[in-house]
């Protein structure tokens, strides 16, 4: 009796072991940014299954979660390249932050084998990094804010071809270093110098060119000046020679012309014509007349003369 007791107790605990555990493989919980895909019987549903607690069949149904979160994949190593000058350089340490969207999670899972660890190979991001630092120059293949978008819009775009659109997203990429060859190294050194001369000249022309036009304002200043001077000095003569010609009686003139006669008959004088026509110098024989001895007959004519006065 005590032995079929045992066994009812044996079996029930069994049975409630069973159904536990149906129980808990009937339940599934889909946590926070993840996506649950179906597959049963080897078979993956096309729904997909939201976040939270489902219901599947037990044994037959398994719940397969997708992660929606942002995720890192790092490639390591050197990725050789060339920009658009054919000019060889390498990127390493490239990092990569995606995320799988949710609407296309029972897809991946459907048509990706691995893609947990097959989404972005390091073959398959070296495409992308060569597409891009193709379009930039030397300068520019190595400026981290001009290439790392480039990289990030050429492997967006290789994504979107190989996994479909909306797939995934590529959030950003960060190149933790860019290099060229050695004897590259040497040619941009000479470039930059070459740069730096190229500046400090302009800046030197520059100033070459204020300093002349300063020199050229202070010229034009002086010279302004000097015609403002030169016009004063002017209109004040004008303005003199205005009120002379204004105060010029004629009594004046004649008075002026006394005073300042010498004594002199005029040697020359304006023909009909316009021209000059010599006049008698009349001083010399004046001259001779008054220093000529006084005869006879002109003495007793200037006694007579006198006489009659």
């Amino acid at each position: 009796m005590k032995n079929k007791i045992t066994a009812r107790l044996i079996v029930t605990g069994l049975i409630v072991i069973a159904a536990l555990l149906l129980i808990a493989d009937s339940i599934k919980i889909v946590p926070t940014g993840y996506t649950g895909v179906r597959v049963r019987l080897g078979q993956v549903a096309q729904e997909n299954i939201s976040s939270g607690i489902t219901m599947k069949i037990p044994f037959i149904d398994t719940v397969r979660l997708v992660n929606n979160k942002q995720q890192d994949v790092t490639i390591e190593g050197q990725i050789w390249s060339e920009t658009s000058e054919r000019t060889a350089l390498y990127y390493e340490g490239i990092n990569i932050t995606y995320r799988i969207n949710s609407g296309r999670s029972a897809w991946l899972v459907a048509n990706v084998n691995d893609y947990e660890h097959t989404l972005l190979t390091s073959s398959f991001v070296s495409s992308s990094v060569k597409t891009a630092s193709k379009q930039f120059s030397a300068i520019d293949a190595t400026n981290r804010g001009i290439i790392e978008p480039a990289i990030a819009q050429a492997l967006q775009a290789s994504v979107d071809e190989k996994y479909g659109e909306d797939t995934i997203t590529i959030i950003k990429v960060v190149v933790n270093n860019a290099d060229y060859e050695d004897s590259y190294n040497q040619v941009i050194a000479e470039q930059q110098a070459a740069q730096i001369r190229y500046q400090t000249q302009q800046i030197e022309n520059q100033r070459s060119i204020e300093q002349a036009e300063a020199q050229a304002t202070v010229t034009r200043t002086s010279a302004q000046a000097q015609a403002d001077a030169l016009l004063i000095a002017a209109e004040a003569e004008a303005e003199a020679n205005s009120i002379r010609e204004e105060s010029l009686t004629p009594n004046i003139i004649r008075y002026e012309t006394i005073t300042r006669w010498d004594g002199r008959l005029p040697m020359i004088q304006s023909g009909e014509d316009g021209g000059i026509i010599p006049m008698i110098d009349m001083s010399s024989v004046m001259d001779e007349a008054a220093s000529a001895p006084v005869t006879a007959p002109a003495a007793a004519a200037t006694a007579d003369t006198a006489e009659e006065g």
